[in-house]
């Protein structure tokens, strides 16, 4: 089950930075300046922080079988993400951008919720290899950018639409609901209030929330800040972002293993204390050798998302079992809420002092999360 769900996660989250990796030739083709480019990505985390809200708000992610809003959602954000192939100008795209992220409201956290409701003992690990997915799947359109150098954008954009149907079908023909989350549970319309009386799912989603401010503006940034370093080399910066977050699942998996042994709040602090100091050495790599750019992305991409599935474990295991999915959506909402900021502040950080100097703001997110992640060791 863990590996139908982690394909279907695969498959399902490349409609997330399918427009992104093709950023460059659409930016070119709709004279796009480095705001609205920007907005390629944020589009999909408002959409999606929208999505979450409406999710979390009504119950849905408890009322409704997982398994249906997984498959529902990749079919909506597939439709989405392909109508941007003829979409006539860039207030359309965007506009499409949004609605597959709400789309992907849908995908994320459901597939979060049925992996929590296979295993217990082990939910680190298995939260590890779902997140890993997650990082597979938003790296893989980096990697075909890289892979099909003259591969038109439209080409590259539905083909995520055609992976993600796929990822959908695997999860509503093949994938049963776990026996340790409730598939579907009453309508609670106290949802809200219940989940966030605990203390322990309030440090959880603190920490979470230091570690969104960091990682999605790493991941979106990424390549351009590789280009730049390499001479703007868009292709190499391709490889930089796809070797980055494709480096960020194995350190899910490995922190998942680690955290079912020693602690999960305790391997997620360690995680966000060394991505922050990725993040405020990052200027010495700036023009570096492709060598040392690669060494950092390594390092940098395995610490910034190792500690993301430890969260939502926390979260789960401090959450009662009917509100599991509810606790999960808000979460995530108010954690991509966040990442809009820290992701649009790049590229005026980067005008200012330069895009060497463009990641040093983000390391305070992932130190007071780390901060969060030391109470609640302290206090379990």
């Amino acid at each position: 089950m863990l590996l139908l769900v982690a394909a279907g996660e695969v498959l399902g989250m490349t409609l997330w930075f399918s427009a992104t990796a093709a950023g460059p030739s659409v930016a070119e083709e709709f004279a796009l300046d480095a705001g609205l480019r920007a907005w390629l990505t944020m589009a999909v985390q408002a959409g999606f922080v929208a999505g979450t809200l409406l999710t979390a708000v009504t119950n849905a992610a408890d009322a409704i079988n997982a398994r249906r809003l997984f498959a529902a959602g990749c079919a909506a954000g597939a439709a989405c993400n392909a109508a941007i192939a003829v979409a006539p100008g860039v207030g359309t795209i965007i506009a499409l951008r949004f609605l597959t992220g709400a789309s992907l409201a849908w995908v994320y956290p459901p597939g979060m919720k049925i992996a929590a409701g296979w295993f217990l003992d082990r939910r680190g690990t298995a939260l590890g290899v779902v997140v890993g997915a997650v990082g597979v799947g938003s790296a893989l359109p980096h990697l075909l950018a890289w892979l099909g150098t003259g591969l038109p954008w439209r080409a590259l954009v539905v083909s995520s639409s055609v992976l993600a149907l796929a990822g959908g079908a695997i999860v509503a023909l093949l994938v049963s609901d776990g026996p340790h989350v409730s598939a579907s549970a009453p309508f609670d319309r106290h949802a809200l209030r219940v989940v966030l009386r605990n203390r322990g799912t309030r440090l959880a989603m603190l920490g979470y929330f230091g570690h969104m401010w960091e990682l999605y503006a790493m991941w979106t940034w990424i390549a351009v800040f590789a280009a730049t370093s390499l001479g703007n080399d868009t292709r190499m910066g391709s490889l930089v972002a796809f070797i980055a977050i494709g480096s960020g699942s194995i350190g899910c998996v490995l922190a998942g293993q680690w955290a079912d042994r020693w602690g999960k709040a305790r391997i997620a602090g360690g995680a966000m204390l060394a991505s922050a100091t990725c993040a405020l050495i990052s200027p010495w790599f700036y023009g570096a050798p492709l060598a040392l750019l690669l060494a950092l992305a390594i390092v940098w991409g395995f610490t910034v998302v190792a500690d993301s599935a430890q969260f939502s474990a926390l979260v789960a295991e401090h959450t009662a079992r009917t509100h599991v999915g509810t606790a999960l959506t808000l979460q995530t909402s108010a954690g991509f809420l966040l990442t809009m900021i820290s992701m649009r502040l790049v590229p005026p950080m980067s005008a200012i002092a330069g895009w060497e100097w463009a990641f040093v703001f983000l390391a305070p997110g992932p130190l007071l999360g780390a901060i969060a992640m030391r109470r609640l060791a302290v206090s379990s």
